[in-house]
């Protein structure tokens, strides 16, 4: 008999680090997903800024206002997972609303320019390093009607890392981004 307990309490004590090391990682993910929710709902605030604004815009101009108002309660729900139609069933064809004609689209979208791109100017004419939060408060100053939320521009600059149109250095804890070379500017700007 005590030959049998042996094994069973090292495969439980197997179990339960197991078990701890896996609530570790559950918490540890929580937390990460967590900090991307929190990123993405500031994300959200500035592009429903960013639609006040254009359809404020728009209304000026004299044009009608083509696009919805989005729900607030529409943004906060979680949808489920899609379930696969029973076999036979068939999906009913998808409604697509009118379109207006593409130049009052164009038209108001060209009204501001583009974050991203607002962003790239910025660290070229800079010259120098500068960090998110400066290249935030500079963009916050020059375009005063905008949302410009700092967490977004750093989440800009690092998807133009990627794209290898501005470089990141990293000084202590502190992290600066400079313009790519030349050659990396005309080719991230031709994708």
């Amino acid at each position: 008999m005590p030959e049998s307990t042996a094994p069973t309490s090292e495969l439980t004590s197997q179990y339960i680090s197991q078990v701890a090391n896996d609530l570790d990682r559950n918490v540890k993910e929580q937390e990460r997903v967590a900090e991307e929710l929190a990123a993405l709902q500031e994300q959200l605030a500035t592009l429903r800024a960013d639609h006040t604004v254009l359809v404020n815009m728009q209304q000026a101009l004299g044009a009608p206002t083509t696009a919805p108002e989005p729900s607030p309660t529409e943004s906060a729900v979680v949808p489920s997972p899609r379930q696969k139609p029973a076999s036979g069933a068939r999906r009913p064809a998808k409604k697509t609303p009118a379109q207006e004609p593409r130049g009052k689209k164009t038209a108001a979208k060209s009204a501001q320019p583009k974050l991203v791109d607002l962003i790239h100017q910025y660290v070229v004419k800079q010259g120098e390093p500068s960090s998110a939060v400066e290249i935030a408060e500079a963009l916050r100053q020059a375009h005063t009607g905008r949302a410009i939320d700092t967490k977004v521009v750093r989440t800009t600059l690092e998807n133009l890392v990627a794209k290898s149109r501005v470089h990141r250095t990293k000084e202590g804890s502190s992290v600066f981004y400079t313009a790519a070379n030349a050659s990396g500017q005309e080719a991230g700007s031709t994708s």
